[in-house]
């Protein structure tokens, strides 16, 4: 049975994870941290590389250790060293690591102080006001827990979009060559393009829908068949991923794509839309009386209730009908219209490869830039560089541009946004880089005004190009900090600065809501990798994607522009 690079990479987290609570070393906990990005970025599968005889402990941070265990959960799905630490450690502890300002310290301490074992027993430990009692911890943090246990953030079992990718591109390429397939397409969230996915419906066309499902619930990741009909199956696969596929008639095709795309809003407009005309639109077609009118294609089924075809990821309900009805629907950035990438780092940081190597690839795929921001000197588990080594940087930045022909690599930094809205490093540095990129990666737990006014301030020196991943949420394991949206995009706005929507999977910081917000109020928006490897250049595309979810166009986005254009236009100063 195959085993993907995510689940590879999401055992490795976990190990890190359960380390981290138990106070291990920390160079240990990192390697693992590492060990896991390095996965994810990989554009590769370890289980194929290890078929042809690949090192493996040639990757960055995989040395001979990582390669063996990375062989044995592709031989076995299992790592031993992970059921060995799970046995004690409570998964519910390391869940409750996703509530903002609980680390894995306070979380340890918490549950041995109040002999927890599960998010059940830490849900009845808030409510009867236990925790409040609990030296270091009082009933502000238990506020917070009962909120955060509440909206169920902790235990948020949907996929990020990348993790489904990964399981959902190789069950894709064995549905499409199933015999008798003609046409093959995933639907739902995933054609919309959320940012996470709770589950895959799949569309088949094909003659014989019988052998079809016979075929498609013989996937070797198939674990449990809920049902199994001539027409519709639901699995399950060993990921925990449900998946429903339908084998649609042809007639039907373009209706059941545009019903089973969503979202349920969207679809509920088009139905009056249709009845507003005397119609009936279902996933069978649309229909005048009993004859079919449309269905074959989404542009005949949008056309018969006069409107224009709506791409998908604007089907969320969000004035896309009426924007669609007035001619003003947007024309949304596409990859192509990329010039270059703003927020990059190497190995004189935490990123695993080098200067040469990063501009290689940028230029390979056909940029004009690529902006180094590696890490300043707070970000000491991030490897965050001293200001003596930052001036070398540039210095090396400036030599190596002496070599490239239509392509600038841009001097740049991630430098920590302090607890005060100061930055990390002087001006008398920041003035001789090309931009500055800034950060809040600590105190994320301050109030919403605090935090608010934290990059109010920051906003405030104009050296300061871009606020790099605005709300520092990472999804599925950690919030977004409070944060007053309006107020920073009206600061913004008033400054002359960008903010950033980081293109990593993990990120998509900003929200979609948040980036048509951005455009409403004049902000304009860098889609940028916050790559930490060559192999991070390519979540691009999911910055894209996340864009065009808010409604944003080329003009929108900094990093459509020429290196020309855009120098003048972050120059604040």
């Amino acid at each position: 049975m195959p085993v993907h690079n995510s689940e590879i990479a999401t055992i490795f987290d976990h190990v890190a994870d359960l380390l981290e609570i138990e106070d291990a070393n920390r160079f240990r906990v990192r390697a693992y941290r590492n060990a896991a990005d390095t996965i994810r970025d990989l554009g590769r599968s370890l289980e194929d590389m290890l078929e042809e005889g690949a090192d493996l402990s040639d990757l960055p941070d995989i040395g001979e250790d990582l390669a063996d265990k990375i062989a044995k959960i592709v031989r076995t799905g299992q790592l031993p060293l992970l059921e060995e630490i799970s046995d004690d450690v409570p998964e519910a502890i390391v869940k409750a690591t996703r509530i903002p300002g609980i680390g894995p310290k306070r979380a340890r301490a918490l549950f041995k102080a109040l002999d927890l074992s599960s998010v059940d027993d830490l849900r009845d430990a808030a409510e009867e006001g236990d925790i409040a009692e609990i030296e270091g911890f009082g009933e502000k943090t238990q506020t917070r827990i009962r909120k955060e246990l509440k909206e169920g953030v902790i235990e948020d079992e949907r996929l990020r979009l990348d993790v489904a990718e990964d399981f959902a591109a190789p069950l894709m390429e064995w549905i499409r060559n199933i015999e008798g397939v003609s046409k093959a397409e995933i639907a739902g969230s995933y054609r919309r393009r959320k940012e996470t996915v709770g589950d895959l419906d799949i569309l088949v066309q094909g003659e014989d829908g019988s052998a079809i499902i016979d075929c498609f619930t013989e996937y070797d990741e198939v674990e449990d068949i809920a049902s199994k009909g001539k027409t519709r199956s639901t699995v399950t696969l060993r990921s925990g991923l449900q998946v429903d596929l339908r084998v649609i008639p042809e007639p039907s095709w373009g209706a059941a794509l545009y019903y089973f795309t969503g979202s349920k809003s969207h679809n509920i407009a088009g139905r009056r839309r249709a009845q507003d005309r005397e119609l009936k639109l279902n996933e069978y077609g649309l229909f005048d009386g009993e004859t079919r009118i449309a269905g074959a294609t989404e542009k005949e089924v949008y056309d018969g209730i006069d409107l224009p075809w709506i791409h998908p990821v604007l089907r969320e309900s969000r004035g896309e009908i009426e924007a669609a009805e007035n001619g003003e629907l947007p024309e949304l950035v596409e990859s192509e219209d990329i010039k270059g990438d703003l927020h990059a780092h190497t190995t004189a940081s935490d990123g695993k490869n080098s200067l040469k190597e990063m501009a290689q690839v940028a230029q390979d795929k056909g940029y004009e830039y690529l902006a180094i921001t590696d890490h300043s000197k707070s970000q000491t588990q991030a490897g965050g560089l001293s200001e003596d080594a930052f001036h070398r940087q540039v210095d090396e930045i400036a030599e190596l541009n002496d070599e490239f022909h239509g392509f600038r690599l841009l001097a740049s930094c991630e430098v920590d946004i302090l607890e005060d809205g100061r930055l990390d490093f002087p001006d008398k540095l920041l003035e001789r880089l090309d931009l500055v990129v800034a950060s809040v990666h600590s105190k994320l737990d301050l109030s919403e005004d605090k935090q608010t006014e934290r990059l109010i301030r920051t906003m405030d020196n104009p050296l300061v190009s871009i606020i790099g991943h605005p709300t520092g949420r990472q999804i599925g394991e950690r919030k977004a900090f409070a944060l007053d949206m309006e107020q920073v995009l009206a600061a913004a706005k008033d400054r002359g600065c960008v903010l950033e929507l980081n293109a990593n999977p993990i990120r998509l910081d900003l929200k979609d809501v948040h980036c048509r917000l951005a455009a409403e109020t004049g902000v304009d928006i860098a889609i940028s990798t916050d790559a930490h490897s060559t192999g991070g250049l390519d979540n691009m595309r999911y910055g894209i994607d996340q864009a065009r979810r808010g409604w944003l166009a080329a003009e929108n986005i900094v990093n459509t522009r020429s290196w020309g254009n855009l120098s003048k236009m972050l120059r604040r100063t």
